[in-house]
C-alpha cells in the first residue's frame, strides 16, 4: 500500500496530498482475462479527423518526494513512477496483472519458483533492460543500507526478510538473473497474489549503471531514467513537472498522450479555479483533492465523479509516549469520534465509517470491532486509563497532519469532538509532506494522520504494516508477538477460509490494542474535462495514464 498524502494515496489513494499504500499518503477523502498473455486491454483510438493535441494538464498537490521506485512510499511519487516505469507485470483495465517488462513466465508445480523471460526493450536513455536490472533493484531495496520503508513488500521472496534484517546475505535472496533475458524468483511460500504484487513499484527495475553513478539520480529530470510509457522532460521543484511519451517504450504504439504537464498547487480552491478557467483538464483525486465546500455544488451540477477504493483513513498513536502508551486512553480517543458526522458534514463523498483497519473490498469482520460514537465507553476508558497512569488531567495533546485543507478540516472537527466529549485540549500542527513523513518515522509526534491504499487486494497488506515495531511504515512503535505469529501463520495456510480466520484474529488484536484509530474508508472524487478519456484509476486508487488520450 501506499501512503496516501490525501488518503498516500496509499492507499490512496482522499483530501490532501499523496497513503503509505502504496500507502495512503496525502489525500483526505480519496487514498488475466482471456486474451494473449502479453497483451494489455485495448485502448480506443481517437478518430483522425477529430484529433487534438495529446497534452493532459493535471495538478500534483505537493512535490513528489522521489522518483525512485525502491524508495517511494507515497501516492504522489507512486503516480509519477508508474508513469515512468514498467514492472514485470502491469495492471490492466480489467484490474488483473498482464505481462509488461516480462513477455512470458512459467511457475513450478509447487508454486515456489517463477521464471520470467524479459522482453526486448530499452531504458529511456537507450540502454537495454535486462534481468540483471531486476535482480539489482530488488536486492538494493532489501539492502539495509538503502533504508527502504517498503522493503517488506519483498519479504515474499526467499530470504528477503532475513537479508533486510541482516540475518542473511543479499546473495542468498531468491532472485537471480540466469542470463540477460531470464529472471528466476524463488518464494518463501506460495503467494497467490504474486503476479499482482509484481506490478507494484518496489518490484520495478532500476538501471544499475545510472543509480551507481549518481545517488541523486531520481530527483532530477536530466538523470531520471525509467522503462515506462513516459519519461520526465523537466522538473521545476515545487512548481512544475512535465513527462513526455517515451519513444523507447516497448508498447509505445498504445501510448496516445504526447505530454502530461503537472502543476504543483497545494490549495484545493486554487486548483479548482484553474480547472474552471481551462488551465487544468482534471482536478481532484487521485493526485490532489477538491475543496470540501465545493462538493455539494459539483454534485448538483453533475460534474463530480466518485469512486470507492480499497483504502483506510486513520490516525496513528505514538505508543511509546504518554499518554498514548496506555491502551485504554487510545481506545477512549478512538471510541469518542463521531465518524458519520464527519462524513455527512465535512467529507460529503459517500465514505463509510471505519471501525476496523481492513477496507470493505477485503473485509474480515463486516460488523467492525467497536461502535462508532460510543461516548459512554470512551469516558469510562479515559478515566480508567488516567488512573493507571497516575494522572488526574491530560496534558495538551498535539494532533499532526500534512498540509491540506481537507486534513485541516477533519482535524479541526475531531479536535472539537475531543474537547466536547472528553474535555481534552488538542493543539493542531501541520507540516509539509516530506517533513511530516520524516517526523512520523522518527517518532516526533503524539497523534498523526495517515491514509493507506492497498498495494494489492488482500488483508495482509493492511495488517503487515504493524508486524514489526520498527517496520518502515509502522511509526506507532507498537508490536505484539501473537499478532506477528498470526501473520506468519497466514503466510503458510493454504486453506483460504482458515487463512481468513487467522487474519481476522490478527485484526482483532490490532483493534484490541488500538495503535491506530480508523476513521473512514476512502472514496476518490474528481472533475475532468469531457474530452479526457482512458485514464485508469484502479480499485486500489492507483492512476495509470498509459492508455489516456484527449478526444
Amino acid at each position: 500500500m501506499k501512503k496516501n498524502i490525501f488518503a498516500l494515496v496509499s492507499s490512496i489513494a482522499v483530501l490532501g496530498t499523496a497513503l503509505a499504500g502504496c500507502g495512503g499518503g496525502q489525500q483526505a477523502t480519496t487514498p488475466p482475462a482471456e486474451q494473449p498473455a502479453n497483451s494489455q486491454p485495448a485502448t480506443p483510438s481517437t478518430p483522425a479527423a477529430e484529433k487534438k493535441p495529446q497534452v493532459l494538464r493535471l495538478n500534483l498537490h505537493s512535490e513528489p518526494p522521489t522518483g525512485d521506485p525502491g524508495l517511494a512510499e507515497d501516492t504522489t511519487s507512486g503516480a509519477i513512477i508508474l508513469a515512468t516505469f514498467d514492472g514485470l507485470t502491469r495492471i490492466g483495465s480489467d484490474e488483473k496483472p498482464h505481462e509488461a517488462a516480462a513477455e512470458s513466465y512459467t511457475v513450478s508445480d509447487d508454486k515456489l519458483t517463477y521464471t520470467f523471460k524479459i522482453r526486448d526493450h530499452k531504458w529511456s536513455n537507450g540502454d537495454p533492460v535486462t534481468a540483471h536490472d531486476f535482480e539489482y533493484a530488488w536486492k538494493r531495496a532489501l539492502d539495509p543500507k538503502t533504508a527502504s520503508n517498503y522493503a517488506y513488500q519483498l519479504y515474499y521472496i526467499k530470504n528477503g526478510e532475513k537479508a533486510n534484517k541482516g540475518e542473511a546475505k543479499l546473495d542468498d535472496v531468491g532472485v537471480k538473473a540466469l542470463d540477460d533475458k531470464t529472471l528466476e524468483v524463488k518464494l518463501e511460500n506460495p503467494t497467490p497474489f504474486f503476479l499482482e504484487l509484481l506490478a507494484f513499484r518496489t518490484y520495478f527495475p532500476v538501471n544499475q549503471k545510472v543509480v551507481q553513478a549518481n545517488e541523486k539520480w531520481a530527483g532530477d529530470a536530466k538523470t531520471h531514467i525509467g522503462n515506462g510509457p513516459f519519461k520526465i522532460e523537466s522538473w521545476e521543484h515545487k512548481s512544475k513537472l512535465v513527462i513526455v511519451k517515451n519513444d523507447n517504450y516497448w508498447d509505445k504504439d498504445n501510448v496516445k498522450l504526447d505530454k502530461i504537464e503537472f502543476s504543483m498547487v497545494e490549495d484545493e480552491n486554487t486548483e479548482l479555479s484553474m480547472f474552471d478557467n481551462g488551465e487544468l483538464d482534471w482536478a481532484g483525486s487521485p493526485t490532489s483533492d477538491l475543496p470540501t465546500d465545493a462538493i455539494p455544488a459539483l454534485k448538483e451540477q453533475g460534474k463530480l465523479t466518485t469512486q470507492a477504493i480499497a483504502g483506510t483513513y486513520w490516525y496513528k498513536f505514538n505508543t511509546e509516549k504518554p499518554p498514548f502508551n496506555n491502551i485504554k486512553i487510545r481506545k477512549a480517543f478512538t471510541y469518542s469520534i463521531d465518524r458519520q458526522s464527519l462524513i455527512d458534514n465535512i467529507l460529503q463523498r459517500g465514505q463509510l465509517p471505519a471501525t476496523g483497519a481492513v477496507p470493505p473490498s477485503m473485509v474480515l469482520n463486516p460488523n467492525g470491532y467497536f461502535k462508532d460514537n460510543d461516548q459512554e465507553t470512551a469516558k469510562k476508558l479515559l478515566e480508567e486509563g488516567m488512573k493507571e497512569l497516575g494522572i488526574t488531567k491530560l496534558p495538551v495533546i498535539t494532533l499532526s497532519y500534512n498540509t491540506s485543507e481537507g486534513h485541516k478540516k477533519i482535524a479541526e472537527a475531531i479536535q472539537d469532538q475531543w474537547k466536547k466529549n472528553l474535555g481534552v485540549e488538542v493543539k493542531l500542527e501541520n507540516k509539509e509532506w516530506k517533513v511530516y513523513l520524516e517526523d512520523l518515522h522518527q517518532g516526533n509526534y503524539q497523534i498523526g494522520r495517515m491514509g493507506w491504499l492497498g498495494d494489492f487486494n488482500d488483508p495482509i497488506n493492511f495488517l503487515e504494516l504493524y508486524k514489526d515495531k520498527m517496520g518502515g511504515n509502522n511509526d506507532t512503535r507498537w508490536e505484539n508477538p501473537q499478532f506477528k505469529e498470526f501473520l506468519n501463520q497466514s503466510a503458510k495456510e493454504a486453506d483460504l477460509d482458515k487463512r481468513k480466520k487467522i487474519l481476522a484474529d490478527a485484526e482483532q488484536i490490532l483493534m484490541d490494542e488500538m495503535p491506530i484509530m480508523p476513521i473512514y474508508f476512502y472514496t476518490q472524487s474528481w472533475v475532468q474535462k469531457p474530452g479526457v478519456k482512458g485514464v485508469q484509476i484502479t480499485g486500489l486508487g492507483d492512476v495509470d495514464w498509459k492508455g489516456a488520450y484527449v478526444e
